[in-house]
């Protein structure tokens, strides 16, 4: 079974906005003037949504003059992909057993 810590990124993660958002930090730094640009969001609807993925560890941030830059940190992204493979090889080992409960 996946940890909370998994279950809770996947929430974070399963808004189109922050998905979008984590997508585009994955190819390079952005400031959230770059993030209005490149989503059409408005600003304070970006502000919350890159709160929410502070919060949760997905980004990090620099600060830059007047501007703050975020990262995407790629060993937050590796844990949940590692947990979808251990679920994955999981239910592998199941089927080739072929476990099944018996009903009642």
């Amino acid at each position: 079974m996946m940890m909370s810590v998994g279950t809770d990124l996947i929430r974070v993660l399963a808004d189109p906005l922050r998905l979008r958002i984590v997508t585009l930090l994955a190819q390079e730094m952005l400031c959230t003037t770059h993030l209005v640009e490149e989503t059409g969001a408005r600003q304070t609807n970006l502000s919350n949504h890159l709160k929410v993925l502070r919060e949760a560890g997905v980004v990090d941030t620099e600060p830059c003059g007047r501007f703050t830059y975020y990262r995407l940190r790629p060993d937050v992204i590796e844990t949940l992909a590692g947990q979808f493979a251990d679920l994955a090889q999981t239910a592998r080992d199941a089927t080739e057993a072929n476990l099944k409960r018996t009903c009642p």
